[in-house]
């Protein structure tokens, strides 16, 4: 029994320094920071806009999409990387098929890229 909890002892102790150095400098940053708050400081940051007050009725406030299209664009892009992952572990086992199934979708995927940058969705006005 206690030669299983010598084995947990170096997590205890990584865990025990990696606690400690955060909380040490959360305090160093909050004792060395200027604590001066003010009004521009104290309003919600939401999305790269000013926020904006709609009355409770009215739901169809104008807002720039550009915000929800790279949000998407994020998303698809990140979900076809994550098919590389498992693509990696197994090329030895699929040989030249996979890997040129798996080049053909990284190539459409770049196309896609690349014509989305040209049309400009990846602009920021």
């Amino acid at each position: 029994m206690l030669r299983n909890l010598q084995d947990y002892l170096p997590i205890l102790v990584f865990l025990g320094l990696a606690i400690g150095l955060s909380l040490a400098l959360m305090m160093v940053s909050w004792i060395r920071a200027k604590q001066r708050p003010y009004s521009a400081k104290q309003t919600p940051y939401e999305c790269g806009f000013d926020a904006f007050d709609l009355p409770s009725d009215n739901a169809r406030g104008r807002f720039d999409v550009q915000f929800y299209i790279v949000a998407i664009l994020f998303i698809i892009f990140d979900i076809e990387i994550i098919f590389l992952f498992p693509w990696a572990i197994a090329l030895q086992k699929i040989g030249w098929f996979g890997f040129s199934s798996m080049m053909v979708f990284l190539s459409v995927l770049t196309i896609g890229f690349i014509y989305e940058w040209k049309k400009g969705a990846l602009e920021w006005h």
